[in-house]
């Protein structure tokens, strides 16, 4: 359940590929199930992880950007820290020239305790790099993660 505390993120990263590429490479909805570490109760949804690739124009597999969020999300964890570890980790190991994260999650902690209002979605971002100097590549990303 909580397998993520004892795997290096760094590891999920180490495999790119060279093709050269340098625009926005996008991977949405992609499921997550974590644990409220202050409720211990589950919090579900998906993660969106888009990132425009550095200067070498090296990009990784689309795979281990589904690993990176589940191994993350496989801790006792807060959603605001989820989503920018998620995103510091792709900044620190591609060097990318931006990274934009956007998690939507339900928290059963609200659903089934305290304020009781199943259904509400939490949403937060992290923006490093390009998309957070730059609007109109955040705009590209924000467009195309809430195209459905």
């Amino acid at each position: 359940m909580f397998a993520g505390l004892y795997t290096d993120p760094d590891t999920v990263l180490n495999t790119t590929f060279d093709e050269q590429h340098d625009e926005l490479v996008m991977v949405k909805d992609i499921p997550l199930y974590s644990t409220c570490e202050h409720h211990l109760v589950a919090f579900h949804g998906v993660a969106h992880v888009g990132y425009i690739p550095g200067d070498d124009g090296r990009v990784t597999g689309l795979s281990k950007i589904a690993r990176l969020v589940d191994l993350y999300a496989r801790r006792p964890q807060v959603q605001e820290r989820l989503t920018g570890q998620i995103a510091d980790a792709l900044m620190r190991k591609l060097d990318p020239r931006g990274v934009i994260v956007v998690v939507e999650a339900e928290h059963l902690c609200m659903a089934m305790r305290g304020v009781r209002k199943p259904g509400a979605v939490t949403t937060t971002s992290a923006v490093r790099g390009q998309f957070k100097t730059d609007a109109a590549s955040r705009a590209e990303a924000l467009e195309l993660i809430l195209r459905k």
